[in-house]
C-alpha cells in the first residue's frame, strides 16, 4: 500500500497563492467521517479514503511548513515534503485508539520538513545527533527575538537539550552569523580599514588566468561526461532539478511527468549524482 499511497494526485503547487487557495477551500472531516474513512483504509485499502483523509488534511502542511519559511529554502518544497509526511501520517493512522489525524498527522509532517531543512541549510552540519538537531530547531526560534545568549542561558539550554554548552555556543555562533560590509562605511582614510582592504587583487597574472580557463573547461567536461554515463531519465531529472537555472523542477512536478512517486524521484536523483560523482572523482 506505500507505493499506491505515495502515488496518489495531489493538488499541483504550480502557483502558491492558487494552491493555499484550493487546500483552504476542502472541507474539514467530522470525527465519525475521519474514523469511517481510516478504517475502509485499514481494512479494505480503500485509496480513494486515504485520498480524502489527506486532502481534508493538506491546510494543516501548509500551517506548520509557514513555520520554517525562515530557512531560506522554496516554501512550494517546505510543503511538498510536509505533504509528503502526512501520507506517512495516514499510512500508520489507528483510529481505534480515540485521537483524532490532526494531533497524529502533526509529528510525522514536522518530521519530514525537519529532515528536509537538516539536509538542505548550509549551517547544519553541526547538528548530527538527535539532541543537536532539536538545539538547531530550538535555538532557530528563540533567535527571532533574542539578541544573544548569557551564560546562565546557555547553560540552562545545555541541560535542558542535553547538548554541550559549547554546542550551544557554537550554534548561536552560527545562527547570528550575518554580512559584513566589504566597502569602508567612513571618507576617513584612518577608517579604511574594512574587510575589502585585505582582499586579494583582482588582477590576475597570465599564467593565472590560463590555469583558470583550463579548470573550467576541465569541469565542464567532466560533467558533462559524468552526464553522458546516465541513462536518459536521471539525465533528464539531474539536469531539470540543477541544470535549469531560475526554472528548476520539484520534485512532485518531476514524479507527475514521469509517472512514479516524489520518493522515486528522489531516489533516481540521489543515485545519479552518486554515479557522476564517482565519474568525476576517477577522470580526476
Amino acid at each position: 500500500m506505500t507505493n499506491a499511497l505515495s502515488s496518489l494526485s495531489l493538488p499541483p503547487i504550480a502557483s502558491l497563492d492558487l494552491y493555499i487557495q484550493a487546500v483552504n477551500r476542502i472541507p474539514l472531516l467530522t470525527a465519525e467521517e475521519e474514523s469511517r474513512l481510516a478504517k475502509k483504509l485499514k481494512e479494505e485499502d480503500d485509496l480513494e479514503a486515504a485520498k480524502q483523509l489527506i486532502m481534508s488534511h493538506l491546510r494543516l502542511v501548509v500551517s506548520i511548513a509557514r513555520r520554517f519559511n525562515g530557512y531560506g529554502l522554496p516554501f512550494g518544497d517546505l510543503i511538498q515534503e510536509g505533504n509528503v509526511g502526512l501520507m506517512k501520517a495516514v499510512k500508520r493512522y489507528d483510529y481505534e485508539n480515540g485521537a483524532r489525524l490532526v494531533s497524529f498527522a502533526v509529528h510525522w509532517i514536522r518530521a519530514e520538513i525537519h529532515e528536509f531543512v537538516l539536509k538542505n541549510w548550509r549551517i547544519v552540519k553541526v547538528a548530527t545527533t538527535k539532541a543537536q538537531r532539536k538545539l538547531f530547531f530550538n535555538l532557530r526560534s528563540m533567535k527571532a527575538g533574542l539578541d544573544s545568549l548569557s551564560s546562565e542561558e546557555i547553560a540552562r539550554i545545555s541541560e535542558e537539550l542535553n547538548v554541550k554548552a559549547t554546542d550551544v555556543t557554537e550554534m548561536e555562533t552560527r545562527l547570528s552569523g550575518s554580512d559584513l560590509a566589504l566597502d569602508p562605511l567612513s571618507d576617513s582614510e584612518e577608517d579604511n580599514y574594512s574587510p575589502v582592504s585585505y582582499l586579494k587583487s583582482v588582477s590576475l597574472e597570465p599564467s593565472e588566468v590560463l590555469e583558470q580557463k583550463q579548470a573550467g573547461v576541465a569541469q565542464k567536461e567532466g560533467l558533462a561526461s559524468a552526464l553522458a554515463m546516465l541513462d536518459d531519465r536521471s539525465r533528464a531529472i539531474i539536469k531539470a532539478r540543477w541544470l535549469n537555472g531560475d526554472n528548476q523542477s520539484t520534485l512532485h512536478e518531476l514524479a507527475a511527468e514521469y509517472g512514479v512517486s516524489a520518493e522515486r524521484v528522489r531516489q533516481i536523483e540521489v543515485q545519479a549524482i552518486k554515479k557522476m560523482k564517482t565519474a568525476i572523482v576517477q577522470e580526476d
